[in-house]
């Protein structure tokens, strides 16, 4: 994967600029510069810190084609759905499956 290709495909789809991204994501603006102008691949840390600014998980980053923005509601969506017992994940999904048919 090209990761400047990525991230270049990231910042487009968010309508961001390199500055935007880095208030976003707590880097200076010159390190989200660099990383273009770098024939090298940022650091683990550096790629989570842009993740985090997008909303994105790592895994979603690396992640080939459309990926879903991990948003406030999801994630308690799904942290909810893990605390449940498989009955009430059948009635939650039922539940999902009939609002979608309105």
């Amino acid at each position: 994967m090209d990761v400047k290709a990525k991230l270049r495909d990231l910042l487009s789809a968010k309508g961001w600029t390199s500055y935007r991204l880095a208030k976003e994501s707590g880097l200076s603006q010159s390190t989200i510069i660099n990383i273009y102008k770098r024939s090298s691949v940022p650091s683990v840390d550096t790629l989570e810190a842009i993740c985090k600014g997008f909303g994105i998980t790592l895994s979603q980053f690396f992640t080939e084609g459309e990926s879903v923005e991990l948003t406030p509601e999801l994630k308690e969506v799904f942290e909810g759905w893990a605390k449940l017992t498989p009955d009430e994940k059948e009635l939650v999904l039922n539940m999902i499956k009939t609002l979608n048919k309105k």
